[in-house]
């Protein structure tokens, strides 16, 4: 996986966080975040839950966690969440 500012996408999606929808990406591009958040993925549907807590920053940032047939868990409560592919 590359991850970083060098990195390159060449599709991305919005994530509506779901328990079932399973999602294929390279990165989640997480925008500036009024109050701290989460971001809950597991790389399975049914897999081990792993939480990633998003500080506020004010500024936007990529999540470098690549999901093949993975999750963005519905108990996630990040915002404006995109998939970069």
């Amino acid at each position: 996986m590359q991850a970083g500012p060098w990195a390159s996408y060449s599709s991305y999606a919005a994530i509506a966080p779901s328990s079932t929808t399973r999602l294929n990406c390279r990165a989640i591009f997480v925008p500036s975040q009024a109050a701290a958040a989460t971001v809950v993925v597991a790389s399975a549907v049914g897999g081990t839950l792993v939480t990633f807590n998003i500080p506020i920053t004010g500024q936007p940032f990529i999540l470098p966690v690549e999901l093949n047939e993975g999750i963005v868990d519905a108990s996630s409560t990040a915002t404006g969440l995109v998939a970069l592919s």
